[in-house]
C-alpha cells in the first residue's frame, strides 16, 4: 500500500498541534482541549473491508460500502460520533487526508474547508492566513450532499453516486451526517488536507495543519470561544 505512510497526515498534524497546545497553554486558560485519533491499519488481507459489506458505525447509522478506497471517512465518522458522546464538545475539528477532489477544488497548496458555522469558517481562514497553511471554504449544503450517498439497503453508502457533483463537501458530509444533533447544535469544522500535507514530489510530508491548528485555537480564544 504505498504512500500509506503519508496519508495520515491529518491525524499526525493533530497529534503535533496537540502537543504544542499542552506546552503553550496557560495555567489560567481551564478550556479542555482533547485530541482523538482515528487511527487504523489499510492493508489487503481477509478481514479487510469489502464491497457490498454493510457496517454498523459508531453513530450508530448503517454504512453499505461501494467503495474501499474510501475508507479515511469511516474511521472520522467514528471518530466524531465518539467525541459528540463522551467529550461534551462546543467545537470539533476533524482534519484528514481525504479526497483526491481536494487537489482539482483548491490545488497543492490550499486546504479545503467544510463547516457549519459561518463564524468558524471565517476564523479558519483568518488562521490560515496568519500561519500560512491556507484554507478555502467549500460550500455547506447538506439538504444537497446527502442524496449522493442514497442505499436502498443502509442508512448511506460510504462513496457519492455523481463524481461530478462537490465531492470535496460530499466527503465532508458523510463525516458530518455521523454528528447526530451536535451538526445543528454545535461548531464543527471539517479540513481537507490531502494534497497540501505532501511535497510536490510525494516523498515527503510538509506538516501542512500543525501551525494552522494552533493559529486557529488562537482565533477561537480571542473570540471568546
Amino acid at each position: 500500500m504505498a504512500g500509506m505512510k503519508r496519508d495520515m497526515g491529518g491525524a499526525a498534524a493533530l497529534l503535533a498541534a496537540f502537543e504544542a497546545a499542552c506546552h503553550t497553554k496557560s495555567a489560567a486558560d481551564t478550556t479542555p482541549l482533547h485530541a482523538v485519533l482515528c487511527v487504523a491499519e489499510n492493508a489487503v488481507g481477509p478481514d479487510s473491508t469489502r464491497v457490498d459489506d454493510v457496517l454498523v458505525m459508531y453513530s450508530g447509522k448503517t454504512v453499505e460500502v461501494n467503495n474501499t478506497d474510501a475508507e479515511g471517512r469511516l474511521v472520522l465518522g467514528d471518530g466524531v460520533a465518539y467525541a459528540v458522546k463522551h467529550l461534551n464538545p462546543k467545537v470539533i475539528v476533524d482534519m484528514a487526508t481525504l479526497t483526491g477532489a481536494q487537489g482539482i477544488a483548491t490545488g497543492n497548496r490550499i486546504g479545503a474547508i467544510y463547516t457549519n458555522d459561518e463564524e468558524l469558517e471565517r476564523l479558519a481562514v483568518r488562521a490560515g492566513k496568519a500561519s500560512g497553511d491556507l484554507v478555502h471554504p467549500m460550500p455547506y449544503a447538506p439538504e444537497f450532499h446527502r442524496p449522493e450517498f442514497k442505499s436502498t439497503i443502509a442508512d448511506m453508502k460510504n462513496s457519492v453516486k455523481n463524481r461530478a457533483n462537490a465531492q470535496v463537501s460530499c466527503a465532508g458530509q458523510f463525516i458530518a451526517n455521523h454528528l447526530g444533533d451536535f451538526e445543528q447544535t454545535g461548531k464543527w469544522l471539517h479540513v481537507d488536507m490531502a494534497f497540501p500535507a505532501f511535497t510536490a514530489d510525494d516523498e515527503r510530508a510538509t506538516g501542512f495543519g500543525v501551525a494552522f491548528i494552533q493559529s486557529l485555537l488562537k482565533e477561537m480564544d480571542g473570540a471568546g470561544w
